[in-house]
């Protein structure tokens, strides 16, 4: 009978070990003992990982910051034009809501014929009260003609060229215009003040007028149509030694703010000064 070569017993033998190996890992028995050999491993792979990362990183970002920084710059433009089509499109509703009260205006007064004209300019004295429209003698303006909004009365051309007019308004301190108090029907004259406010005078003793009150235009003089309206009277001053009432006025019209006019272009304005003795 042959021995056994030693290659086959080292191979047997191996076989055995490995048996036992997989015997005891199935087991669990191994367990303890693979942390132990594979736990450095592991701990050196995870710093050089981290290592590798971080060069990496420092590798990578200036390009990375470029793009960020480019693809910033871009989305602040878009933000700007979009805030822009924002104002652009509210002031386009503004506007709209300005013509169709104005347009609503009209309707509410067709004896009158308007021409629709847009505030070019403001007065930059502190004594005198007036705007600049874009509109002239070659739309059919001409001095004299009344200047409404669709909340009441602005004042009139005071001067025109062939583009352009400018209009007094009655908040300067060179306008004098009759009025009637309602509902007392009292006469009376709104005369415009350095500060830019009104005042109602020459209300009679008798008259009974009263906070709250609305002041139109009464026609009398021949420069403005009768029943535009001007204000609200917000308190009344009545002494028994004067002769007349005064009042204070809150107007109805935002001077300051005026964008759109109408000018009321069929109206004939009179001037009665050569005939006042």
């Amino acid at each position: 009978m042959k021995s056994t070569s030693p290659r086959s017993s080292q191979a047997i033998v191996l076989t055995l070990v490995a048996v036992g190996l997989i015997a005891l890992a199935l087991g669990g028995y191994l367990t303890p003992l693979t942390r132990l050999v594979i736990n450095p491993f592991v701990s050196v792979q995870t710093w050089i990982a981290v290592r590798y990362q971080a060069i990496q990183d420092l590798v990578t970002s200036p390009s990375d910051i470029t793009r960020l920084r480019q693809r910033n710059t871009e989305l602040e433009a878009q933000v700007a034009r979009l805030e822009a089509q924002v104002i652009g499109l509210q002031g386009q509703i503004q506007e709209v809501q300005v013509l169709s009260a104005l347009l609503d205006f009209a309707r509410a007064h067709p004896e009158n014929q308007y021409r629709a004209a847009t505030v070019i300019g403001y007065d930059t004295s502190p004594f005198l009260k007036y705007v600049i429209i874009n509109r002239g003698s070659d739309d059919g303006l001409r001095r004299g003609l009344p200047v409404v909004t669709y909340q009441g009365l602005v004042g009139r051309v005071a001067a025109v060229t062939a583009g352009a007019a400018r209009v007094q308004l009655i908040t300067d301190p060179a306008s004098h215009i009759n009025v009637r108090v309602q509902p007392s029907q009292a006469e009376a004259v709104v005369n415009g003040q350095v500060t830019g406010d009104v005042s109602l005078e020459n209300i009679p003793q008798d008259a009974s007028v009263q906070t709250g009150d609305l002041i139109l235009t009464s026609g009398l003089g021949g420069n403005y149509p009768p029943n535009i309206i001007i204000g609200q009277i917000t308190g009344v001053r009545k002494r028994d030694y004067d002769l007349f009432q005064t009042a204070s006025v809150q107007l109805v019209v935002d001077y300051s703010h005026l964008e759109i006019v109408l000018v009321i272009i069929n109206f004939n304005p009179v001037d009665i000064n050569p005939l006042i003795p």
